[in-house]
C-alpha cells in the first residue's frame, strides 16, 4: 500500500479558496483506508486550527491528518536536548508544539534561538535573538521558505529573518521544514510507511519534490501553484509525475502507477564458467 505526504497551499487550496478536487481526493483516501499526512512549511497554526481552516473549506480532514514544521522542529529539539529551553520568533503554533515537547521558552540564555513565521515580530526581538546566537545560543530555522503568499500578497517568510540572523551573527541555520529530510522522514515513519510506498503530492521543485527525490519518494508535481510545466526543465531532478491539479488524480491510479514491484535488474548471460575466488595470498 502507498501513503501520500500532501503539500497544502497551492495543491488543496490557493487563499481562501479550495482547489477543485480537493475535497474528492481525500475523501476517496478515507474511503479506502489510504494513511495520508497534509504537510505545512508555516509553523503559525497548530494541528488543530489546520485541520479547522480545511474542514472549513469543506476537505474531510482531522488534526491527525496534519503535520506541521513546528511540529517537527520541537520532536527534533526534544532528541537533541530533552526538556532544554528556547528564545522564539514566531507564533501560537511553534510555542504550542515546543510545550508539547517539554521545552520551555525563554527570554535570556537559551539552548536555541528557534525561528518561525510571524506578523508581529520586531527588530527588538531580531537583536535580542542576535544576541543570544552570538553567546552561544543555537539557530535553528522552522523552514527557510524567503516568503509566504497571502490573500494580500506576498509577506517575508521564515527564511527572510533567518538570513538577516545569519549576516549579522555569521551562523548558518539549521532547517527542519521541507526539503529537510528531518521533517519528511518524520512524517513517513508517523505513518509506519517504508521509503518505497511513500508519495510526495506538492506544487514546488525547490521543497516538495526536492525533499521527496532526496529521500527517494516517489513524487507528483500539481500545477496547480507556484510551478510551471516550463520551470521543471530548469532543475536536474525531475518528480516521477505531473499533472494539472488534485483533480486528475485518483489513488487508483496511483497505486496502479507507483505500486509496483520494481523489475528485477538484468541479469548478464553465464560463460559456463565458475567465477574466479581471490584468496590471501
Amino acid at each position: 500500500m502507498l501513503g501520500y505526504l500532501i503539500d497544502m497551499d497551492g495543491v488543496l487550496y490557493r487563499g481562501a479558496q479550495m482547489i477543485p478536487g480537493a475535497d474528492s481526493f481525500v475523501r476517496a483516501l478515507r474511503a479506502a483506508d489510504v494513511p495520508f499526512l497534509f504537510l505545512t512549511n508555516n509553523s503559525q497554526r497548530t494541528r488543530r486550527d489546520v485541520a479547522t481552516k480545511l474542514q472549513r473549506l469543506g476537505i474531510n480532514a482531522g488534526e491527525e491528518h496534519v503535520f506541521t514544521c513546528a511540529m517537527a522542529t520541537a520532536r527534533f529539539l526534544a532528541q537533541q536536548k530533552p526538556s532544554g529551553t528556547a528564545f522564539v520568533i514566531g507564533e501560537g503554533g511553534l510555542l504550542t508544539a515546543l510545550h508539547n515537547n517539554g521545552y520551555a521558552i525563554v527570554d535570556r540564555d537559551p539552548d536555541y534561538v528557534v525561528v518561525g513565521e510571524g506578523r508581529t515580530f520586531t527588530f527588538e526581538m531580531v537583536e535580542a535573538a542576535l544576541n543570544m546566537i552570538l553567546a552561544g545560543a543555537k539557530l535553528v530555522a522552522t523552514n527557510l521558505d524567503p516568503n509566504c503568499p497571502t490573500q494580500h500578497g506576498t509577506r517575508p517568510g521564515c527564511g527572510a529573518v533567518v538570513a538577516m540572523l545569519e549576516a549579522a551573527s555569521g551562523i548558518k541555520a539549521f532547517s527542519v521544514g521541507k526539503p529537510s529530510p528531518v521533517m519528511l522522514r518524520g512524517a513517513r515513519k508517523e505513518l509506519g510507511l517504508t521509503t518505497a510506498q511513500t508519495v510526495v503530492v506538492g506544487d514546488t521543485m525547490d521543497t516538495d519534490i526536492l525533499g521527496g527525490a532526496q529521500l527517494g519518494f516517489k513524487t507528483v508535481l500539481v500545477l496547480s501553484g507556484t510551478t510551471s510545466r516550463e520551470d521543471c526543465l530548469r532543475y536536474a531532478y525531475r518528480p516521477d509525475l505531473i499533472v494539472d491539479s488534485i483533480a486528475d488524480l485518483a489513488p487508483d491510479y496511483l497505486a496502479e502507477r507507483f505500486d509496483r514491484p520494481a523489475p528485477a535488474p538484468a541479469r548478464e548471460p553465464s560463460s559456463g564458467r565458475r567465477p574466479a575466488v581471490v584468496g590471501r595470498g
